[in-house]
């Protein structure tokens, strides 16, 4: 995932008189305004301003016209709001390579669980981690495995304990920092490394800086306990076994997440078109049914902050034909076993 700074203004394809808006100008002026301090986000001069207002008005009339129709999600102002959707699938997209059989692995049995519940939130059991954001570094799968470890380390000793995903952007030479891995690759370096260190023993600075990697740092201890033995694969395009994969633990899945959905998700359940060309690695945390929409969804934690979606979660079309799933979900499940 690239800086911003490094787009150049990919094609901006707004510009002033590109099109009729809903509103007068003062409008647009005062909602950017009060966008800007919201997400402190400041332009380098005045072109430059009146480019990404251009911009931000075409995404306001998204929002407003989308959430006039009769749709399972509602779409809302975020940090991308100032993005074209050429700029915001450069930015967003990242490297998920597919599956390797190169280090020890399970497959989901058949058996794994002897039923299963009707919804799940480990969110609200409290085996989830709190939101956090990767800004402008391609560490998603870093925050997936992360999340993935948390999960299972909770259900094994019953304590919520976070993990660095920076040790992983850093250290782990299977993966490639900013430039995007898989969490099956990262399960397997824990392995080899004697399992993860603390979030607090080594914190995520890279959303600080300039979106690179940083150097190695050896002197933290990895938790106790946080080794991992292997990692099991969840059958592949089969809504079934990531439900059942789900009952056991939060589970590590891959999307594509450069749509237009996803730049203007808010609420509700993502239903629709959406692709399969996996770029973005998060966490499934559960299932349930929205009686407002009447569709089961899959429950997701994503790695863009609080103030994108349904406070950093976005739910997911669960009963969707496509194949793998809605967004690519259900290609390459897994989770890490301790």
């Amino acid at each position: 995932m690239p800086s911003y700074s490094s787009l150049a203004f990919i094609a901006l394809s707004c510009t002033a008189a590109a099109s009729a808006h809903l509103h007068g100008h003062n409008h647009y002026t005062n909602e950017f305004a009060s966008w800007q301090a919201k997400h402190h986000k400041f332009f380098a001069n005045k072109d430059e301003y009146r480019q990404r207002l251009d911009i931000f008005k075409n995404n306001s009339d998204f929002v407003e016209t989308h959430n006039q129709g009769n749709h399972t999600w509602t779409a809302g102002l975020n940090q991308f709001s100032h993005l074209s959707p050429a700029e915001f699938k450069a930015l967003v997209s990242t490297n998920i390579p597919r599956r390797s059989t190169s280090i020890p692995r399970k497959l989901l049995a058949a058996n794994a669980v002897t039923s299963t519940a009707s919804s799940i939130d480990w969110v609200t059991a409290g085996a989830v981690t709190s939101v956090k954001n990767q800004g402008s570094c391609g560490s998603c799968w870093s925050f997936s495995t992360a999340g993935a470890l948390e999960g299972a380390y909770y259900n094994q000793y019953g304590t919520l304990q976070s993990f660095s995903m920076q040790q992983l952007v850093d250290c782990d030479t299977s993966d490639s920092g900013c430039s995007g891995g898989l969490m099956d690759n990262a399960f397997g370096w824990i392995e080899s490394n004697g399992g993860l260190c603390s979030y607090s023993d080594y914190p995520y600075t890279t959303a600080t800086y300039d979106g690179t990697a940083g150097t190695c740092e050896t002197t933290c201890t990895p938790v106790t306990g946080s080794t991992i033995s292997s990692y099991t694969d969840v059958t592949s395009n089969s809504a079934s076994a990531l439900e059942t994969a789900l009952n056991i633990q939060p589970v590590s899945v891959a999307i594509e997440a450069d749509q237009t959905a996803f730049q203007y998700y808010s609420s509700g359940v993502l239903t629709g078109t959406c692709g399969t060309s996996l770029d973005h690695g998060v966490l499934a945390v559960g299932y349930g049914y929205d009686s407002t929409t009447g569709y089961n969804y899959w429950k997701v934690k994503n790695s863009w902050g609080t103030s994108w979606g349904e406070d950093g979660y976005i739910r997911i079309n669960k009963d969707s034909t496509q194949t793998d799933g809605l967004c690519g979900i259900l290609a390459e499940p897994s989770y890490p076993n301790l």
